[in-house]
């Protein structure tokens, strides 16, 4: 591809330069990821990345905040409570997620302040403040939702595009008691096992909730 000089117009914007920079992640890793490479992609001189979007971290966040757009759906009708509002959160990030398993460690382990990210947030904590729950108790949810969310999913996308990790067996002899928990297990990174854990995690909330009492 030619490379267009410094200074010349290459239709650039920040939503390009984003989604260009999303497909990089998405097909070379994040450990290949460089303002270089990008600009290549593109065509253009690396200064006219940086025209639009200043350094590598805030390229880094522009390729969060794109991904995090995807998450947001039109169309549906409102969630009749907060626990269907943060399902739908919970599974809204987990399609996003396999979609993107290179991006998604970037959502994982750097702090997500884009609008798109607090608009998610926003639409979720709003749910529980409307649905009665102590605002103590929403407080703390994002993240006892989100850790969770980040962890499962950091473990099941470990094995990269191709899928879920696989689970090495177990010695019986070794751990026992692990052994006998094997066939409880089966399905890792399947959607009734991510199903079953979200059930826990809400559960969790909703307890917290009734031992603090309505607000």
């Amino acid at each position: 591809m030619t490379r267009r000089t410094r200074g010349t117009s290459a239709g650039l914007d920040r939503a390009r330069i984003a989604a260009a920079a999303v497909a990089l992640v998405d097909r070379d890793g994040l450990d290949r990821f460089g303002v270089r490479r990008l600009a290549d992609d593109l065509g253009v001189d690396p200064m006219s990345i940086y025209h639009h979007i200043k350094g590598k971290a805030a390229l880094l966040d522009a390729v969060s905040e794109a991904v995090i757009a995807e998450m947001e759906t039109g169309g549906e009708e409102p969630p009749r409570d907060w626990e269907e509002a943060a399902r739908r959160t919970a599974h809204d990030y987990r399609r996003m997620a396999y979609r993107h398993p290179r991006v998604f460690p970037l959502l994982a382990t750097r702090p997500q302040k884009s609008p798109v990210a607090l608009a998610a947030l926003e639409r979720l904590v709003a749910a529980m403040r409307a649905g009665g729950l102590p605002d103590r108790v929403v407080a703390d949810a994002p993240t006892v939702l989100f850790g969770f969310l980040n962890g499962y999913l950091l473990a099941v996308l470990s094995g990269g595009p191709g899928g879920p990790a696989e689970v090495p067996a177990i010695d019986p002899a070794a751990y026992p008691a692990m052994a006998a928990l094997a066939p409880h297990q089966a399905g890792f990174g399947s959607e009734a096992e991510f199903d079953r854990l979200l059930d826990a995690v809400l559960g969790g909330i909703g307890d917290q909730a009734a031992r603090h009492g309505v607000r």
